[in-house]
């Protein structure tokens, strides 16, 4: 998706029959079928990642109605003023953890509770909207995570050997690429922040909450579709 973000905004003729934004909204969907297609992505997976799909995208036409960034081009292919490819981009971030659990062979000390896991995705999405109208309670979050993931140890196999890392630590730096990439999309004018519109400047490093907070959602959503047949419990 970086990719095509970065190739069609240095490439793709001014004048053509199909707008920049509807032509990457066709390549993710392409994209999208031949993960499930070669068999990269189960059939389980791409469900939970439809579902993360349209909370993205639930949340982009909010957030721009709300005038936290804009989509500077014009397209058809969208919805309230938000391209289609946006949910895509939320998409890939589910589709990265559901593959990396599946062929790292994740398992866990310390598994927090699904339903408790589930109050806090919650949470973090209803913040998203909420602190527009009311307060912010993402320090709190913050500090739930701390407070639920702390002691939760992941076990990944990158090669011969599981390896262990803090689950905390493993969210902080998907988050920390998440903004990286943000920035190449941003580079890339996918999306604009305000302040962006004249001159291209780096995503301030406050968004790396928010991006903590998005893979929090994330995790809950593929945690529900790895943990629907099993115990959670039994791996640690």
């Amino acid at each position: 998706m970086l990719a095509l973000l970065l190739g069609t905004f240095l490439w793709y003729p001014g004048g053509a029959v199909l707008a920049r934004y509807d032509f990457l909204t066709l390549a993710a969907l392409a994209i999208q079928i031949a993960l499930v297609a070669t068999r990269l992505e189960t059939w389980e997976e791409a469900k939970v990642i439809a579902v993360f799909h349209v909370v993205g995208t639930a949340m982009e036409v909010f957030k721009t109605y709300a005038g936290s960034w804009v989509y500077p081009e014009d397209s058809l292919l969208r919805i309230a003023g938000v391209p289609l490819f946006s949910g895509f981009m939320y998409a890939a971030v589910g589709s990265y953890l559901a593959r990396v659990w599946r062929i790292f062979e994740f398992r866990f000390d310390r598994f927090p509770p699904l339903w408790v896991q589930y109050l806090l995705g919650t949470a973090a999405y209803v913040n998203f909207f909420l602190h527009h109208f009311w307060f912010d309670f993402r320090h709190a979050l913050f500090a739930a995570t701390v407070l639920i993931y702390g002691r939760c140890v992941v076990w990944f196999r990158p090669d011969r050997a599981h390896r262990p890392m803090p689950l905390v630590i493993g969210f902080v730096l998907v988050a920390l690429f998440i903004w990286f990439a943000e920035n190449i999309g941003t580079f890339a004018r996918a999306w604009s922040y305000p302040g962006q519109e004249l001159a291209w400047h780096m995503v301030s490093l406050s968004k790396l909450g928010s991006w903590y907070l998005l893979m929090i959602i994330s995790f809950v959503l593929v945690a529900a579709v790895q943990y629907r047949h099993k115990d959670p419990q039994s791996e640690s």
